[in-house]
């Protein structure tokens, strides 16, 4: 079983965190006061002794900010950008943490800009460690070792959800033995995981395998079962996971009221609907905007010139779309197509190879170019830096009939850039994929969040393979 080599490997994931900070405070040290590129004018400067005194308690704290963020729980599904973020964060929290017990303790000539190169060396290289654990895990997961044995109880869409991820991520390090299910055929089988036995034939198969998890994915109509075949799991000593089959009624990640000990689960909780939240997000919004509109001018008067020197019409191209609560507005960008009329407007989206879209435009939706007359869009409160992309009428009325769940997107504003954009899902990709990611933003929005798919859109870049 996994669980004993992975409390080693836990305790030896602290240490070198440990060391890195000590390491990264000692470089940072030296960079500043002994390297080529220090200034070492003589006088007003601490000693080594007081320096290095820090590191008693910047050591544990940081150990302890990056148990706060979970870096030491299990990340097998989590991507290193995820990881990437939560060590940015802790590591922000530290070295503000730093810098205000200078101040309480009145201590004005501990050396800031040394303060400002550990951030940067320790950020960068405890992501590298973390980036070669990784890498070394996914070895020695191919070799067969640090493999997590599962074995799923009921069958169900949940089962196959979850069956279709593992399979799709190998280096998760995941092993399915099998379903045990009462309903379908022994021997059925979904991306090779079969159906092995009974699902009263649970206990058998605990005595008989080490299994380091027991995932429950009953159907919603056996129920029932799910308290008894709990107790059975726990009694084994197996750790156990529960997937619910109404993924497409609950939200990823619900918000749970305690009534005097009854558990009330809030069916739809959107966080944005709290007016403190609207009213920081918006505050970001009004800032952020007014600060792109100002850098990125000069890149805005040229784009406006060369759509105007090459293509006859307007130079700015306005499109009705829905927005927050449903009400419409006009979405600003640099027109990227020859003029259309309003029917030839709504024969479909674009595609690869669109004949209607002119040389400059097509460059200019491949770098996202078109969309930034969007910040007077967000300045003036119709959208935002983060949200769903908004859709035009006629798509609205098509997609809220077929896909479920499509209208939760109008609960925000929509916006520049979103969780789905960054993931892939922009231009000719599937409306399903998208609204999940929407609502998964929805259900999950922090200012967090919203700063880290920023990020990921800076990571990304603004080039888009699927802006025809």
């Amino acid at each position: 079983m996994i669980k004993d080599n992975q409390v080693h490997l836990n305790r030896a994931h602290v240490i070198v965190d440990g060391l890195l900070v000590a390491g990264s405070y000692a470089l940072s040290y030296y960079l500043k006061f002994e390297s080529v590129f220090a200034d070492k004018t003589p006088g007003g400067r601490l000693s080594m002794p007081v320096y290095f005194s820090a590191l008693y308690y910047l050591i544990p704290s940081y150990l302890l900010l990056y148990y706060m963020v979970q870096l030491y729980t299990s990340r097998r599904a989590l991507r290193l950008w995820d990881e990437f973020v939560d060590i940015v964060q802790a590591n922000v929290m530290g070295v503000i943490g730093f810098l205000v017990v200078l101040y309480i303790i009145n201590q004005p000539d501990f050396s800031r800009s040394m303060i400002a190169i550990f951030f940067v060396m320790n950020t960068t290289l405890t992501t590298i460690a973390h980036w070669l654990l990784r890498k070394f895990l996914r070895f020695i997961r191919k070799k067969g070792y640090n493999i997590k044995h599962i074995l799923l109880v009921g069958y169900s869409r949940a089962a196959e959800g979850y069956i279709s991820r593992i399979m799709e991520n190998p280096q998760w390090g995941y092993e399915i033995a099998g379903v045990l299910d009462d309903f379908v055929p022994l021997g059925t089988s979904y991306h090779g995981i079969k159906v092995i036995g009974k699902i009263e034939q649970l206990n058998e198969y605990l005595e008989n395998n080490s299994y380091d998890e027991i995932t429950i994915t009953l159907p919603l109509d056996d129920y029932d079962r799910l308290e008894e075949l709990v107790a059975e799991c726990e009694k084994s000593g197996v750790h156990t996971k529960f997937i619910p089959d109404y993924q497409s009624l609950f939200p990823s990640n619900p918000y749970t009221e305690d009534v005097q000990g009854i558990p009330v689960v809030n069916i739809r909780y959107v966080p944005l609907t709290n007016p403190l939240n609207r009213m920081m997000k918006r505050l970001v919004d009004i800032v952020g905007s007014l600060i792109a509109i100002i850098i990125f001018s000069p890149v805005m008067l040229a784009a406006a010139i060369a759509v105007k020197v090459t293509s006859e019409g307007p130079v700015i191209y306005k499109q009705e779309r829905v927005g927050l609560g449903g009400q419409h507005f006009m979405m600003y960008k640099f027109r990227t197509m020859k003029v259309q009329t309003e029917a030839e407007e709504k024969k479909g989206w674009t595609t690869k190879g669109d004949p209607r879209i002119t040389k400059v435009g097509g460059f200019l939706r491949k770098t996202s170019i078109d969309e930034m007359p969007q910040f007077f869009n967000i300045f003036a409160g119709k959208m935002s830096l983060v949200g769903p992309r908004p859709e035009r009428p006629q798509f609205v009325e098509k997609f809220k009939e077929q896909i479920p769940r499509y209208m939760v997107k109008h609960q925000v504003r929509p916006g520049l850039t979103g969780w789905a954009q960054i993931n892939g899902y922009r231009g000719d990709t599937s409306i399903r994929k998208r609204i999940d990611y929407d609502i998964y933003y929805i259900e999950n929005w922090s200012m967090v969040f919203d700063f880290k798919i920023m990020l990921g859109t800076l990571r990304h870049g603004f080039v888009n393979k699927n802006a025809y």
